[in-house]
Order: structure tokens, then C-alpha cells, then sequence
């Protein structure tokens, strides 16, 4: 007969009750930087798609707006590590206050520069500290689920309900930057997502008590290591690259579909159809109790992905390419939440915003990527070109995935207590 320890619930185990949103948002202090963590992140998802319509109005060029817009993805990408890791050393406070007051004022130089009609180089120049100083919210905004719930059931239900929240971003703000950009002026995408930024970033940096807890300072200082050396931080890296690759190829496409059907406005409305079907998709991800091992959901999700995204090139009407956008966004949620998921699992906590701004970074730097090779595409090659970029980014992270995917098995770094007779049950203890 098998033996039986008593135990908290593990994560395989059958909770209580069953996890849920409102279990979620009655997390005590939860609303406190819910609130104005949506309103500070908001701004990010207008950037890069004001930036194209506002330097493809100016110099007639697909091409050189996709490659101001990869400027300030790459800056991104490479800086949001580093401010991840300062959040994590410092406070978060001490790295969003200067960065948003960074931020707000090369954008608005950006956009000065470009309704100047300065030379490419003068844009290139101004986009990386765009870029760079943009605010690490979202990160930051996960950081403190994981300081309020602690290995409770309810992370997976905040991993989702983050990518919904960043979602709900993607549907309004592309919405907001054409609808600025093509009816006022096309340089108030840019001057609303400057201002935005300014409002909602000092917003949530007020927010300090729900912070996580400084880790470099105090007498149990730690030594800092970085979250890129743990093996599956890098594979999901790749794998967030390729999604990366599917918003930038999709943004400038879309964009340039549009415009040769003469109906530009439409732009806004397929790419926040694509942004629905990732957010409807997150909503029903984070409502389930899952049996699978996170790490084979994200290659299943992942190949979902790569196979919807390699049908884009081949639609020719609005209505095919809105029903295949919102398949691919179906596709991304799944993806994007369980790649977080397994952050909990594989990082240590003093690293973790760091390791969530890794993410965020391989989204931006793809994207940029992507947003390059696409208005290149573009420019050079037939309509719809562009859509040959997603195709391309998520099966080269499928393959990356498939042959990597035991680096994503998360482990228990504490003991464990058997649980019956050759069977053991990782179960943490304090």
C-alpha cells in the first residue's frame, strides 16, 4: 500500500476552489497598480505603428518608415534587459521616473524631426533613445503579481489575464495611432503616445508599496546573475522573437494592403481584429485549469501558430485577411501566456523582472526585424510580400522549439516530499 504525506495543494493537484479572474482581482492591493499599469502601458502599443505613418507620410517610403521603427524596437530590445535589472536591484520607482521623462521627450523630438523632413540619419538618431527609455510595464506589472500570489495556483490566471490586459492595448492603441494619424495630423500618434506615456508612467510609479522588494541592498545583499544564463530563459527568448515577427510583419503589411486598396483607415480596424482574436483567446487560456505541462502546451500552441501565420501571403481580400488575423491573434494568447508561465517556474524571483523584460525585449527586437524586412518586401516585391515574414519567424522558433523543448521543464530548486511508492510529487516547502 502506498503511503500518503499531507501536503499543500500542488500545482498538479486539485485545488479548493477552482482559480478564476475573481479570485484574481480580489487580490488585495491588486487594483492599486492594475489601474494605472494599464494606463501607463497603453502608450507602447501605439509606437511603432505611429511611427510608420507618420515617416511614411513624410519621406513616401515604406521602407525607410519600417527602418525607423526597427531602430526604436532594437534600442528596446537591447536596453529593456538592463532597466529590468535595475527594477529588480534598485526598485522599480527609481528606473520609471527618469525613463518616462526620457521617453516623452525624444518622442516629441522625434516627431519634430520628422515633420522637419530631417534626414533619415537625424531619425535614426533620435529613435534610440525612443526606443530605449521606453517604460518596462508590463514586466513590472507581472513582477508584482508574482510578490502578491507567490506560487499560488492563481499565477497561471495572471499570466493570462496580463497578456489580455496587453492585448486590450493592441486592440485600442493601433485603433487610436490611424485614427490620430489619418483624420488629425499624422504626427498625433507620436504626440498622444508621448503624453500618455508621461500621465501613466508617473501614475504607476507612484504606486510604490506594491513593488517588489529592492534585492541589492540591506544586509542580505545577493548576488546578481542574469536571467539570460538559465537555458530555457533563452529558448523562450527565441520563441518570442518569432512572435515578435508577427506583429512587425503584420503592422506594416496590413498598413500597405490598405493603402493600395485606398481605404488606409481600415488599417486600425484588421490589425485590432487581430488583436481581439489574441485577447478573446487569452481570456478563455486563463479560464482553464490546465493538465498539460506548460512546456508542451507552448510547443503545441507554438506549431498552431507558425501554421496559421504561413497561410497570410496567400489572402487577397479584406475579409479573408481579417479571418486569418484573427486566427493568427487566436493563436499568439496561448503562446505568450505560457511562455510567461514558465518564467515563474525557471527563474528565481530577484530575477524575474529581468527575465520578463528579456521577453519583451526578443518581441520588440523582432518585431523590429520584422517591420525592416517587411517594408522592404513591400517596396520592392508584389502586395502582400510583407506576410512572407511571420511565415518565416515562427517556423524557423517552432524548430528552435522542438529541438530544445526539455531546456523549458521546469524543476523544483527546493525538497520534496514522496508522495506513495515510487511516485514522487514536487512539493514546495517554506
Amino acid at each position: 500500500m502506498a503511503s500518503t504525506v499531507t501536503t499543500e495543494p500542488s500545482e498538479n493537484s486539485a485545488p479548493p476552489s477552482r482559480p478564476g479572474y475573481g479570485q484574481l482581482l480580489r487580490t488585495r492591493g491588486a487594483w492599486t497598480f492594475l489601474l494605472p499599469g494599464f494606463a501607463a502601458r497603453q502608450p507602447f502599443a501605439m509606437l511603432t505603428i505611429s511611427i510608420v505613418l507618420l515617416v511614411q507620410h513624410t519621406t513616401g517610403s515604406y521602407g525607410a518608415a519600417g527602418a525607423a521603427a526597427a531602430v526604436t524596437g532594437v534600442s528596446m530590445a537591447l536596453f529593456a534587459p538592463y532597466s529590468g535589472r535595475l527594477a529588480d536591484r534598485y526598485g522599480q520607482r527609481a528606473v520609471l521616473i527618469p525613463g518616462v521623462l526620457a521617453h516623452t521627450l525624444s518622442g516629441l523630438a522625434f516627431t519634430a524631426l520628422a515633420l522637419a523632413h530631417a534626414p533619415l540619419w537625424a531619425l535614426f538618431a533620435a529613435a534610440v533613445p525612443t526606443g530605449a527609455s521606453v517604460p518596462q510595464v508590463g514586466p513590472m506589472v507581472r513582477a508584482r503579481w508574482g510578490v502578491k500570489l507567490q506560487d499560488s495556483p492563481l499565477m497561471s490566471t495572471a499570466a493570462a489575464f496580463e497578456s489580455v490586459t496587453d492585448e486590450l492595448t493592441f486592440v485600442f492603441g493601433p485603433l487610436l495611432a490611424t485614427a490620430l494619424c489619418t483624420t488629425v495630423t499624422p504626427a498625433a500618434g507620436l504626440v498622444t503616445e508621448a503624453a500618455l506615456t508621461l500621465v501613466g508612467g508617473l501614475l504607476f510609479a507612484a504606486q510604490s508599496g506594491t513593488q517588489p522588494r529592492v534585492t541589492g541592498t540591506g544586509h542580505t545583499r545577493v548576488q546578481h546573475v542574469s536571467a539570460l544564463r538559465v537555458p530555457g530563459v533563452r529558448v523562450l527568448v527565441v520563441a518570442f522573437l518569432g512572435i515578435g515577427s508577427v506583429f512587425g510583419g503584420m503592422q506594416v503589411s496590413l498598413a500597405a494592403f490598405t493603402e493600395s486598396i485606398g481605404e488606409p483607415g481600415l488599417n486600425g480596424v484588421l490589425y485590432g481584429t487581430f488583436a481581439a482574436g489574441n485577447m478573446l483567446s487569452g481570456i478563455v487560456c486563463g479560464a482553464i485549469v490546465w493538465k498539460a505541462a506548460p512546456h508542451r502546451r507552448l510547443v503545441v500552441g507554438y506549431a498552431a501558430l507558425a501554421l496559421t501565420a504561413s497561410a497570410l501571403w496567400t489572402s487577397h481580400s479584406v475579409l479573408v485577411l481579417a479571418g486569418l488575423g484573427l486566427l493568427v491573434g487566436m493563436c499568439i494568447a496561448p503562446a505568450l501566456i505560457t511562455g510567461y508561465t514558465l518564467v515563474e517556474g525557471l527563474v528565481p524571483a530577484g530575477a524575474r523582472t529581468e527575465a520578463f523584460t528579456w521577453l519583451t525585449g526578443a518581441v520588440a527586437l523582432g518585431q523590429a526585424a520584422a517591420v525592416t524586412v517587411a517594408g522592404q518586401l513591400e517596396d520592392r516585391l508584389w502586395g502582400g510580400a510583407g506576410f512572407l515574414v511571420p511565415m518565416a519567424g515562427t517556423v524557423l522558433a517552432l524548430v528552435t522549439l522542438l529541438a530544445l523543448r526539455s531546456r523549458l521543464v521546469t524543476r523544483p530548486r527546493n525538497r520534496t516530499v514522496a508522495r506513495g511508492v515510487g511516485h514522487r510529487v514536487p512539493v514546495t516547502v517554506d
